[in-house]
């Protein structure tokens, strides 16, 4: 029998950002899961704060040179990979000079939310997709970490919903207290319609707001993991009641067995 295949959307992942909740997630959940007998490919955003030289991060020529328009504007992607050898594990990073080569994650030095922090989110989920669809790796079960990649969703069920890659994929999310109080910049659904969202059912979009783009993700998912006991109560109770498969949080290192206990499941329906 063939090995299931996990894709994990990451937005951080230790030790190429600071030790987080999320981050450890990032960097011990893939190990875990490939060592339970699954095949996995892992990605996060080249921010530019990762030293690439200390983490020995390399260009990968054969994925890189696609140009993502967003906005009008072309985007060069650039793909670069890294390995965790303690966990023979590779990481993938989505890069662009437009987008990431600034030092700081989400917030400028004096803590100012960037205005283009939707346009770096489309960029990042695009890349991701179009990463894989050039690796031919068709994923069973998609594993978004974070509101950073929460449009993967949104790409996956409205926009390359016909794509045989995807079609029996299974989109888990995990929930994390990772929001931002700022507004997304005014023309986002405008750019998300470009991407080519449907006008007529912009979906939580138009909220322009981490709970609007969780709301929508949280719509589009199959699965849903309370990955932090904390939680926006907004979200909490829009995740409670909204039908979909949940498992709630997890304390300890117990999760790693409880999360692919649930990949299985979903696996099986």
């Amino acid at each position: 029998m063939e090995k299931p295949k996990i894709l994990y959307v990451n937005q951080e992942i230790t030790p190429y950002l600071p030790e987080s909740y999320m981050s450890s997630m990032g960097r011990f959940l893939p190990q875990a899961t490939q060592e339970s007998k699954k095949e996995i490919r892992t990605f996060m955003p080249r921010f530019g704060l990762i030293n690439e030289r200390r983490n020995q991060l390399h260009e990968v020529i054969r994925l890189s040179g696609m140009n993502l328009i967003i906005n009008d504007m072309d985007h060069p992607l650039i793909i670069k990979v890294a390995s965790i050898q303690t966990a023979r594990m590779q990481v993938y990073f989505i890069d662009n000079e437009d987008y990431f080569q600034r030092k700081f994650v989400f917030t400028n030095k004096s803590g100012k939310f960037y205005k283009d922090n939707d346009e770096r989110a489309i960029f990042y989920a695009r890349g991701v997709i179009e990463t894989v669809k050039k690796l031919g790796w068709a994923p069973d079960i998609i594993h978004v970490n974070g509101w950073f990649g929460s449009l993967v969703p949104m790409y996956l069920r409205k926009i390359f919903q016909d794509n045989p890659l995807f079609s029996d994929s299974k989109i888990v999310l995990s929930l994390y207290n990772d929001g931002f109080k700022e507004k997304l910049d005014d023309n986002f659904v405008e750019k998300l319609i470009h991407e080519g969202l449907d006008e007529e059912n912009t979906l939580h979009y138009n909220e322009k707001s981490h709970v609007g783009i969780m709301k929508s993700a949280i719509d589009l998912c199959d699965a849903i993991i309370y990955s932090e006991s904390e939680i926006d109560p907004v979200i909490d109770k829009y995740a409670q009641e909204s039908g979909k498969k949940i498992l709630a949080f997890v304390e300890g290192d117990e999760y790693k067995k409880l999360y692919n206990d649930f990949y299985d499941n979903l696996l099986e329906e």
